[in-house]
């Protein structure tokens, strides 16, 4: 089969086109025929090893699994004998966040970690509807948050802020999005009641407060923030910040809590990845959510695709087309 391989880690021009075996299901294994998958930061930061301690997963000196991507949806065209939730000719989605190989035809994959897609949903369209809402939905559910409240979303037209907007509309709380000016109308339209163009204004200067202040694309921090925040607000990044502060902050600030008021911030982790899937299948049947599709390319082109994505101004989701 075709796949895109990596023998080293560095940057998206180590990614080549091969030939390799086709997988065969293990225990509790489905067989899934790619018909999509997409390009993330997640899959960036693996090819690269950044930061450096990810490497004591995905191997130390060179990558333990030779084909990236962690979201697919295609066509199951074999079942392990342990598997009930699925079977062969089923149209599925899902993805592994750490690392399902689906840059390439055929992969396999845990039955927990893939579900049949919505009735007259195409393998493009839902494709990139899985990891960006698993992160905001496992971020946004640790806060109690309430009718009404306002809430400010950082990199509203990523995936995960894209998500994140649609999930907080559902909620009805009063939503304030940063993004560029080229995508205004297109967070109001996912639920955004007020935007902040950061080209032109810096919102960590904003004059309004919020209850929950969720960085989804981690280009600031609980310390630019937190002036922003009511008290009792919470903050959560979806990265690690700079020198992984984010990790630790969540036991440093009830110590400086005089210094900041009683405010602080949280790092969650991501789990349960089968009640996403479930979720946000739901929610495309509902017509509650839509994924955001930035570009497409061909496997052939993965290398400008990474690259594409690596440059930060994606707005949703980039997505890749395998052919057969």
């Amino acid at each position: 089969m075709k796949a895109i391989v990596y023998k080293r880690y560095g940057a998206p021009d180590v990614l080549q086109l091969g030939e390799v075996e086709k997988p065969a299901p293990k225990d509790d294994e489905v067989l899934v025929a790619v018909h999509a998958a997409t390009v993330n930061r997640t899959d960036c930061a693996t090819v690269r090893a950044k930061p450096f301690f990810m490497r004591l997963v995905t191997g130390l000196l060179r990558p333990k699994k030779k084909i990236p991507g962690t979201e697919f949806a295609g066509e199951v065209t074999a079942v392990d004998n342990s598997v009930s939730s699925l079977s062969v000719g089923d149209k599925v989605f899902g993805f592994d966040d750490d690392g399902s190989g689906s840059q390439a035809q055929y992969l396999t994959i845990h039955e927990k970690n893939a579900v049949t897609i919505p009735k007259g949903m195409r393998y493009e369209q839902v494709v990139a509807s899985s990891e960006g809402m698993h992160y905001a939905y496992n971020f946004i559910n640790k806060v109690h948050l309430k009718k009404g409240q306002d809430v400010l979303v950082n990199g509203a037209t990523g995936a995960i802020g894209s998500a994140a907007v649609q999930l907080l509309k559902n909620l009805e709380l009063n939503i304030t999005a940063v993004c560029g000016t080229k995508n205004i109308a297109l967070v109001k339209s996912l639920g955004a009641e007020r935007v902040i163009d950061y080209t032109k204004q810096d919102f960590t200067k904003d004059d309004q407060r919020y209850d929950f202040v969720f960085d989804t694309v981690g280009k600031s921090s609980f310390f630019k923030c937190w002036k922003l925040m009511k008290p009792g607000a919470i903050y959560i990044s979806s990265d690690l910040g700079f020198l992984s502060q984010n990790i630790w902050l969540p036991m440093i600030t009830p110590i400086i809590k005089p210094l900041i008021g009683n405010r602080k911030t949280i790092f969650p982790m991501p789990v349960d990845i089968h009640g996403s899937l479930l979720l946000v299948k739901k929610l495309i049947e509902q017509g509650q959510f839509k994924a955001v599709i930035d570009r497409t390319y061909p496997l052939e082109q993965i290398v400008d695709a990474y690259k594409y994505v690596e440059a930060g101004q994606k707005t949703g989701n980039v997505v890749i087309t395998v052919k057969h």
